[in-house]
């Protein structure tokens, strides 16, 4: 065997969400802050994405976390999130993942019962508490980049629906909110198909009609993801609700979507659905849950915005090697339009 590229990857999944750890194989790439290295990644190493996450090794749902040295002194670790079809700036579960690898695998040292992590993304510094027992790590919370909402309540029009209302927001990435019912939708495994469709025309028609632009940074624009969300109920002393993230190129995320579910306070927040301090608990589409609440509020550029902490659990799946040999006749790997919409 020859191989002319190595990568170690870490398999790890966030609620239900895979989002491996390639924890070697790539030194560091140029860049003085990591959004700066994101970019270098997209245009000038993107075969690397092709070669992990695209099939014959990689899937539609395969996410992936290349650590890198921080740029920041202070951060404990750096990381690029790489995606099946774009370099997000963040992404909670796959933060989640992060943190678990680099405690459980002891990149990082682990402190019992809590271990604090500064992680440099390339949406900024995460501040992340994690707490920890018998070499485990039982739970991630994270503080995200501030959030807010761009539009509410906005008509679009889109192919086959007609007029729709719909929210914007940012949480480290951008979406579309809809209300799931309205559209015909329990958010339940067997309405997954219909979902990533509908939720495509929706992305489309929401970028055709509405501009989603980051007040600091340009280059963050048009809404990634749209999210079928289900009623706020109160339960327990907490707000309860659970949604479907349609993510590019139509699969359905499979965790409750940490972006997503800062976006959706967010939102929330805005219309006043929920106070600072109180739990949110949001369902995904196959039952499992992040916890999060609004700690802060602040403002972004010229927009009112919210601090929110995301918790959730990552599991370990395997620990591996993934190579290139010379005359392997898919380096970038391929897709096809079966499964790769």
């Amino acid at each position: 065997m020859r191989w002319t590229k190595t990568f170690t990857v870490v398999g790890c999944h966030a609620e239900g969400e895979v989002g491996n750890v390639i924890t070697g194989g790539v030194k560091d790439v140029p860049g003085k802050a990591m959004f700066e290295k994101k970019e270098y990644l997209e245009a000038h190493m993107d075969d690397i994405r092709g070669l992990l996450l695209f099939e014959p090794r990689g899937a539609p749902y395969v996410n992936g976390n290349i650590i890198l040295p921080p740029c920041d002194p202070s951060a404990d670790l750096g990381y690029v999130i790489i995606e099946s079809t774009e370099y997000p700036p963040m992404s909670g579960s796959n933060t989640i993942c992060v943190a678990t690898v680099a405690l459980e695998t002891g990149m990082v040292p682990m402190k019992e019962p809590e271990t604090l992590l500064r992680m440099e993304a390339p949406a900024g510094m995460i501040e992340v508490r994690c707490l920890c027992e018998n070499g485990k790590v039982k739970q991630v919370e994270f503080t995200n980049v501030p959030a807010f909402a761009l539009h509410l309540d906005t008509h679009v029009e889109v192919e086959g629906l007609g007029t729709i209302t719909v929210d914007t927001s940012y949480g480290g990435m951008t979406f579309a909110h809809v209300n799931a019912r309205a559209l015909g939708f329990s958010i339940t495994p067997d309405e997954a198909h219909q979902m990533s469709l509908m939720g495509q025309r929706i992305k489309k028609a929401v970028n055709e009609q509405l501009e989603v632009v980051h007040p600091e940074n340009p280059k963050i624009r048009d809404v990634s993801n749209v999210i079928f969300e289900g009623p706020i109920e109160r339960v327990d002393g907490r707000v309860e609700s659970v949604n479907g993230t349609v993510c590019l190129h139509g699969r359905l995320d499979r965790s409750p979507t940490g972006t997503g579910t800062t976006g959706r306070l967010a939102v929330m927040s805005a219309k006043g659905q929920i106070v600072k301090g109180e739990l949110f608990r949001n369902r995904s589409i196959i039952g499992t849950h992040f916890d999060s609440r609004v700690i802060a509020n602040t403002r972004l550029g010229d927009r009112d915005a919210v601090v929110v902490t995301i918790a959730g659990q990552a599991w370990i799946t395997s620990i591996g090697q993934y190579g290139l040999d010379p005359t392997d006749p898919y380096p970038r790997g391929h897709r096809l339009s079966d499964v790769w919409f």
